[in-house]
């Protein structure tokens, strides 16, 4: 399994690369493509700093089929190259204006070139599923001959389909005297598809993505080709499977790039139930409308309560909460729900919480208590807060700076709270104004997260800040207490 492709608009920072290595590292992947190191000094720093990381997982850099690139490489100190030749008679006319048989030589040249300098190689032939496959196998051979350790074939613009992707690599894999992996993009959404069907079909690896990033569409997505052969096809990816989620998240979180709700696997709503003749199966058997356990990724279903909510929503949501009620204490708990619903609010798991605690009599003296803020923030200013909070009784001062009022006053708030709520992630942040005007009362509504456990909460007020520091004290007692 090999996990690597540049993403638009994205430019890591050396210490956000590091960081996904090692996780990448700890899930067992195979292989890191770490950046191409022809592209600046700044990734060749970065590349390096993860090849001398003391990693397990061979590091990789991405080379044209040109000897300075693969230099550059050197440099960086990688085990390994991702060599790209083009092989479609478009890419070698268009892109380096050269005949099939200079591509040949150039690439069994650069091949060559790298194994004298002690590099692992990954000859990739680009754009070849446009290819004439038998000029294809005899770049391949070539470089076979010359050094090449490993194949790849590159679907770059994402036009193979499952069957052809099988009819290819039976071909491939028997006729090629070195292992072949597959590369898929994902522009017509067949990349896992395709990228399935090669393995079953004789390729020994494959080239994907954490949340399925990569240029255009993206490729193939680690999370669903790692769980389609794991629980679809029962085979042992060697893949550490409950890593998946956290490693979504952080990937999401240091490149900027959220993931979509409805993305498999690790979008928000992939297990996620509010309708009640879906929760009601799930009371009987967990299985009527999830096709695997959601901790075998690391995750925790979620159980949204709204207008189309029923009564087995109810009871399965106080079940996860812990709190136990009788017959008419869940009747009150649900009509109070819909009462919201109807009026058109989004019922966080912190709203629940506080009428099932309501109902039930309860209560619960929050762990963490607001005393003051304050704010400096304006155009010459570094936005600045200043926080005092009661955690388990003890009066605690802090400060943090952000990119704005709210998000410096946030950043306050975690590290007074690091004692106890220290690995509390914000995962998503929504603002919407409920009434009109300058002085509009607006809510925010945050989701949080904790070791997989995922609340979500709200704050309304006329003050943006106020109704932000309010939703995530909000959150923060809830996620701490279900610890």
């Amino acid at each position: 399994m090999r996990d690597g492709e540049q993403t638009p608009g994205v430019a890591l920072t050396r210490e956000k690369k590091l960081l996904i290595a090692r996780a990448l590292d700890e899930m067992k992947v195979n292989v890191i493509e770490a950046g191409s190191a022809i592209t600046s000094a700044g990734e060749r720093e970065s590349i390096k700093a993860v090849a001398n990381a003391g990693l397990n997982a061979e590091i990789c850099s991405y080379c044209r089929i040109v000897k300075m690139d693969v230099d550059h490489a050197l440099e960086c100190d990688v085990d390994s190259i991702h060599l790209v030749s083009p092989v479609s008679d478009l890419h070698i006319r268009t892109k380096i204006k050269k005949d099939r048989d200079a591509v040949r030589q150039i690439a069994a040249e650069v091949t060559e070139y790298a194994k004298d300098h002690g590099l692992i190689v990954e000859l990739s032939g680009e754009d070849a599923s446009r290819a004439d496959l038998e000029f294809l196998k005899a770049i391949y051979s070539d470089c076979i001959d010359a050094g090449a350790d490993r194949l790849c074939f590159c679907d770059t613009v994402g036009l193979l389909v499952p069957e052809k992707t099988t009819e290819i690599f039976r071909d491939l894999s028997s006729s090629l005297k070195a292992p072949i992996s597959i590369h898929c993009h994902n522009d017509f959404g067949l990349a896992t598809a395709n990228t399935v069907a090669a393995l079953a079909a004789g390729a020994k690896q494959a080239h994907v993505t954490i949340n399925g990033l990569g240029e255009r569409a993206g490729n193939a997505s680690l999370e669903e080709v790692v769980m389609s052969l794991e629980w679809l096809y029962k085979y042992d990816t060697g893949i550490k499977h409950e890593q998946i989620y956290r490693i979504s998240r952080l990937v999401s979180r240091l490149t900027g790039i959220p993931v979509s709700p409805n993305k498999a696997l690790v979008g928000g709503n992939a297990f996620t139930h509010e309708a009640g003749i879906h929760v009601h199966g799930l009371l009987a058997d967990k299985a009527t409308y999830e096709p695997m356990s959601p901790e075998y990724i690391g995750r925790q279903r979620q159980i949204v309560l709204g207008k189309h909510a029923g009564r087995s929503s109810i009871t399965l949501a106080l079940k996860e909460m812990g709190l136990e009620a009788d017959e008419a204490q869940t009747e009150e708990i649900f009509n109070r729900v819909k009462q919201m619903g109807d009026q058109g609010k989004h019922i966080t798991d912190a709203d629940l919480q506080t009428i099932a605690e309501t109902v039930l009599d309860i209560y619960k003296e929050p762990i963490v208590k607001l005393e003051e803020f304050t704010i400096v923030s304006g155009n010459r200013v570094t936005p600045t807060a200043s926080i005092k909070l009661n955690v388990k009784d003890k009066e605690i001062v802090q400060a943090g700076i952000g990119n704005g009022p709210v998000d410096a006053v946030i950043n306050a708030i975690r590290r007074a709270v690091s004692s106890c709520a220290e690995d509390v992630i914000l995962e998503e942040y929504h603002v919407d104004s409920i009434t009109g005007g300058t002085d509009a009362l607006v809510e925010v509504r945050v989701k949080l997260s904790k070791n997989g456990k995922v609340i979500t909460a709200s704050g309304a007020r006329t003050d943006i800040i106020m109704a932000s520091v309010e939703a995530v004290m909000n959150g923060m007692n809830r996620l701490i207490r279900v610890e």
